[in-house]
């Protein structure tokens, strides 16, 4: 008997947000480029983002059903609670079938009952935590998972330190081709602003307040606005009252082009967006969403901050003119603006995906074949 290694078959468990599900995808990316051969199988709930996104995109998902506990009311958490050991069990039944060698966690709800399963049944395990501290599911995989992936060298004080792995966390495709491919043609000072694929309303209104103080910038200065579907009117008749180059659209399918050409950015501080902002390389001003669980989206700006690779306004303290300082500072200090851009890009991790299926690869325990 010898050891030959003709495929493999991981099951990715998680999502529910993009934050959690676009990692994922990336990591399916370079799983799947690895071999013709090689299987993925997603398990999340028919509540989250994957179940309209993977199967539009041909990935196989199961879905189980589980909910959220931390900083829910007292009749959810006991629905929560009561629905743990049936998707534990739902679990087992999905892995039994598809026979993986390898199961992922990426965080969300589904993440924590597929991961156990898979520890009890002997088979190996791997979180990722996107955030710079980790979710609770996460904290308790985090106890018995064979490794453990993080996006931030903050992140590894919460686990076992033999089994964390820096890796970053994973960026499509997209982004990684973008950062090849700038162009370095002239083109006016560009001012990317998103929150979410939602929008984000506190950013909104922080900006459609800073447009006075920006008024003579906007001969030299285009904007493009993610502003999620609720908010687009009412802002873009801010714009149009300003007379200001501005595109602005509800959602922006391809982000990493707009990505590309942006010479600064004003948006939340969401793990995935931090990713990509590093991937690239670009100078931002970080506004954290100040209800994330456990204030992460705080935690994850400042990371950035003490590396000077971005600059930082809590929400308590944003108003128009406080946002407007900021863009009016790294506007007319290019020199500033650059070294954030390259401070940034050091933390950048291009290879986050790779590594994440490298570990993964060496965790198999390959069956052996004649």
């Amino acid at each position: 008997m010898i050891e030959r290694i003709k495929s493999a078959r991981m099951i990715i468990a998680g999502g529910g947000t993009g934050g959690h599900l676009f990692p994922a995808i990336a990591v399916a990316e370079e799983f799947l480029r690895r071999s013709e051969q090689n299987e993925v199988l997603f398990v999340g709930t028919a509540a989250g983002l994957e179940a309209r996104i993977l199967p539009r995109m041909g990935y196989r998902l199961e879905t189980i059903e589980v909910a959220g506990l931390k900083g829910k009311g007292l009749w959810k958490v006991l629905v929560g609670l009561k629905r743990i050991p049936g998707s534990i069990i739902k679990s087992r039944g999905i892995i039994k079938e598809f026979k993986p060698q390898v199961v992922l966690g990426v965080g969300g709800y589904a993440s924590g009952p597929t991961v156990l399963a898979a520890h009890l049944m002997g088979i190996p395990t791997a979180i990722a935590e996107q955030n710079a501290s980790p979710g609770m599911a996460n904290a308790i995989l985090g106890r018995f998972a064979n490794r453990i992936f993080v996006s931030f060298e903050e992140t590894k004080v919460w686990f076992p330190i033999r089994r964390v792995i820096h890796t970053g966390n994973p960026v499509r495709t997209g982004f990684l081709e973008e950062v090849e491919e700038r162009s370095t043609e002239e083109k006016p000072f560009t001012l990317l602003i998103f929150g979410g694929s939602q929008g984000a309303s506190g950013v909104n209104r922080a900006v459609a307040a800073a447009l006075p103080y920006l008024e003579d910038l906007k001969g030299s200065m285009r904007i493009i606005h993610q502003t999620g579907s609720a908010d687009l009117e009412w802002v873009k008749e801010e714009y149009a009252k300003r007379r200001m180059d501005v595109e602005v659209q509800p959602f922006i399918d391809d982000m990493a082009r707009v990505f590309r050409i942006a010479d600064l950015l004003v948006c939340r501080a969401g793990a995935t967006t931090i990713a990509e902002i590093t991937a690239m390389g670009k100078a931002a001003i970080l506004i954290p969403y100040p209800h994330a669980t456990g204030d992460h989206q705080v935690l994850n700006a400042k990371a950035l901050v003490k590396r000077g690779a971005a600059e930082m306004i809590e929400e308590r303290d944003l108003t128009g003119e406080s946002l407007a300082m900021h863009i009016r500072d790294l506007y007319h200090d290019p020199e500033r603006l650059k070294s954030v851009a390259e401070n940034s890009k050091k933390m950048g991790k291009p290879d986050a995906s790779r590594v994440i299926v490298d570990r993964c690869m060496e965790i198999i325990r390959w069956e052996k074949v004649s």
